[in-house]
């Protein structure tokens, strides 16, 4: 079993074949009380979680968003965009199966983002990023990642996973940074800067 912490270090993969990361939050009503504070609460807020595959400095596929499969092989897949925050567990989920990642895949960077307009990090509460080991089709969680609450800003790099020969490394990131809204080329040159 792994365990990781951004203070470890990369963590090497070797005997995990498969590697899910989820993002969980709460809806919150920001600063409203009364009737606007029941109706954002009831709205929620749309958070993005986003795996960027990379071809050395290039991203070259993206997984979520409207993308759930990029590699058409199921390699990489996303669970389906979470507009509210509403539900148990894990919001949104991306699942890798290193083995069948492209070889010109040399690492992935997992990045959520309050992505479309009008969502922010600012009107979701309880913002989790959970990592699991989903060797042999169970899920052991292996780290659970907290953004600061004192950001202002509407991104946040969460891990990324690097091929280094024929086995994967994973480092916890958890940094955030500014992302211009519903631009894709911002959030990946985001991804590429980390």
């Amino acid at each position: 079993m792994i365990t990781l912490t951004k203070e470890d270090g990369p963590a090497d993969l070797d005997g995990v074949t498969h590697l899910s990361i989820g993002v969980s939050w709460d809806p919150t009503a920001g600063a409203s009380g009364g009737v606007m504070g029941m109706l954002r609460r009831k709205a929620g807020t749309d958070l993005d979680l986003i795996a960027i595959a990379m071809q050395g400095a290039d991203p070259v596929r993206l997984a979520g968003l409207d993308s759930l499969d990029p590699m058409g092989n199921g390699s990489l897949v996303h669970s389906g965009d979470n507009q509210t925050g509403r539900g148990d567990g894990d919001d949104e989920t991306v699942t890798v199966e290193f083995s069948r990642i492209p070889a010109q895949i040399t690492s992935i960077v997992f990045v959520a983002a309050a992505f479309k307009k009008g969502s922010s990090f600012q009107k979701a509460r309880n913002i989790s990023f959970k990592v699991y080991d989903a060797t042999g089709g169970s899920s052991q969680q292996v780290a659970d990642i907290w953004p600061s609450l004192l950001t202002q800003d509407n991104g946040c790099a969460v891990a990324k996973a690097v091929r280094v020969g024929g086995s994967w490394k994973l480092e916890v990131i958890n940094v955030t940074g500014k992302i211009k809204q519903g631009d894709e080329h911002a959030l990946m040159r985001f991804a590429v800067s980390k």
